[in-house]
């Protein structure tokens, strides 16, 4: 039924009017929550992710370690070559004749006072024979007090001085070890060697015991200068390598031979560069039988003192070695030789020379120490013609040699 609007309602029953309703309020959300949101979201996503790739990646590390962790399948080495073998047996022989050689020096103790010996340096060496001798360099003992050999078999033994010869770097020592632990070296020769072939060093570098290093023989006939400052002849250059400690040690040819005792390397670092010197042996089998017996080196000599080069050409000599002094009763003074002398004295006191030998059998002496190496081919005995000058003529005159210092 229709209201009509016009009709007089009372007013108890006039309808109420119609008002507009009222929608319910909401809530606008914040601008920067959903960002948030989502950017939670994506950390939370990378978190999650990243998680499970280390879970993948420790299970493929885990993997991988089961896969490897088994022991390699090993490849048969076969057959060693020819210069392996050579070097293996020459090692073998020569090491239980090479020993480590300490120097001992005394030191006092702050505290007790009382005197201790302490290591002031090594060096090494061989055995010489069955009897105890020991064969280093003359520069590994010279400073020391007392002395300690270590073989091969790493027993020590106190050593004793037989005998040195300083201007050749050879000295040796004496050990009272039981001929069962003495192994001599086997000697060979140095005068046929030849530029090209294997040479072989055994030494205690830095104190590491028996290192074997190879090489070649490199050069001949070298000289070097001992500690004395006198020449040693026909040195042996070679590239096995040696540094400090290897001193006194030996040089050894393809058939574990002994051809020279390593004495020197050419280093301005220190150490090795390939450039090794030795001395020869048979050089060496000359002095040491002499060493043992005498305690010296044994040279044939006329009983003379030699002015220095230098000296000499200050005094305006130019060649031959001037005879400074003679000893009485020496094989110089029975021969009639003539030494320097001054002539006036005081303010007007000057030098007169007396002969200068310039030749010995032939053999040209230009320097002081051309005389000493030609008479180290002489013994005590032999006669020797020497070339002289004499007021400035030569003169031959000869002489039977002595025994010389």
């Amino acid at each position: 039924m229709a209201f009509d609007d016009n009709y007089p309602w009372p007013q108890s029953q006039q309808p109420a009017p119609d008002y507009p309703r009222r929608r319910p309020q909401q809530l606008s959300p914040s601008p920067w929550l959903t960002p948030l949101v989502t950017l939670l979201v994506l950390c939370s996503l990378l978190f999650l992710g990243m998680t499970l790739w280390n879970e993948y990646k420790i299970h493929r590390e885990h993997e991988a370690r089961n896969l490897y962790s088994t022991p390699r399948e090993i490849t048969p080495r076969g057959e060693l070559s020819e210069v392996e073998k050579t070097n293996i047996a020459i090692y073998k022989k020569a090491k239980p004749s090479v020993v480590h050689i300490t120097s001992m020096g005394l030191e006092r103790d702050l505290w007790s006072m009382d005197i201790q010996e302490v290591p002031e340096g090594a060096g090494s060496g061989f055995i010489w024979d069955e009897g105890g001798h020991v064969v280093t360099n003359y520069h590994v003992i010279h400073n020391g007090q007392a002395f300690q050999v270590t073989l091969a078999d790493h027993t020590t033994w106190r050593a004793s001085v037989v005998g040195a010869a300083p201007d050749k770097d050879l000295a040796v020592l004496h050990i009272d070890a039981p001929k069962g632990k003495l192994v001599p070296i086997t000697v060979g020769r140095s005068e046929d060697l030849q530029v090209g072939q294997m040479a072989y060093a055994i030494g205690n570098p830095f104190g590491l015991d028996l290192t074997f290093t190879t090489g070649v023989v490199s050069a001949l006939d070298r000289e070097i200068q001992s500690i004395s400052r006198r020449r040693i002849k026909n040195v042996i250059q070679h590239q096995a390598a040696i540094n400090p400690g290897n001193s006194g040690g030996p040089l050894l040819d393809s058939a574990a031979r002994l051809i020279g005792v390593n004495t020197a390397i050419y280093s301005p670092s220190g150490g090795n560069i390939g450039i090794g010197f030795a001395i020869p042996v048979d050089e060496v089998n000359r002095v040491v039988p002499q060493l043992i017996r005498k305690g010296k080196l044994e040279r044939a000599g006329l009983g003379i003192k030699i002015l220095t080069d230098q000296a000499a050409r200050e005094l305006g000599v130019e060649r031959g070695a001037v005879i400074r002094a003679v000893y009485p009763n020496s094989p110089a003074s029975r021969a009639g030789l003539r030494p320097m002398r001054t002539v006036g004295s005081g303010l007007f006191g000057r030098i007169r020379l007396g002969d200068i030998i310039v030749a010995i059998d032939d053999k040209p002496v230009e320097k002081a120490n051309d005389y000493f190496d030609i008479l180290e081919k002489y013994k005590a005995g032999d006669t020797v013609t020497l070339t002289i000058l004499r007021d400035g003529e030569e003169e031959k005159v000869q002489a039977t040699l002595g025994s010389s210092d």
